[in-house]
């Protein structure tokens, strides 16, 4: 099944995020591109095997539904709730984030 991905915004503040912190702080246009590569092939990946990935282990985050997929070659992940055949990507988080406090 093919589903149709959605990103809130908060998850493209996210990512926008990272992407100036990289351009504007670390001075990387380099590195800021390959994110932004890596962002787009992992939602297109997401757009195939959303309904495969296993619920988040948090209880909490569990409940509301919340899975997470890891960007293909980056320490970002997206966290996301599917409804239908549409895949919400609510947040954008670096793996050294404490997400899990952040979404509750």
């Amino acid at each position: 099944m093919a589903y149709r991905v959605v990103l809130t915004e908060d998850a493209e503040a996210d990512l926008d995020g990272f992407i100036k912190y990289l351009l504007f702080e670390k001075e990387s246009e380099q590195a800021a591109t390959n994110v932004l590569e890596d962002f787009l092939a992992t939602k297109d990946n997401l757009s195939r095997v959303a309904g495969s990935l296993k619920l988040c282990e948090n209880p909490r985050l569990r409940k509301l539904g919340y899975r997470r997929i890891n960007f293909l070659s980056h320490r970002y992940f997206m966290l996301y709730r599917i409804e239908g055949d549409m895949v919400i990507v609510d947040n954008i988080f670096h793996e050294l984030q404490d997400y899990e406090n952040m979404m509750l």
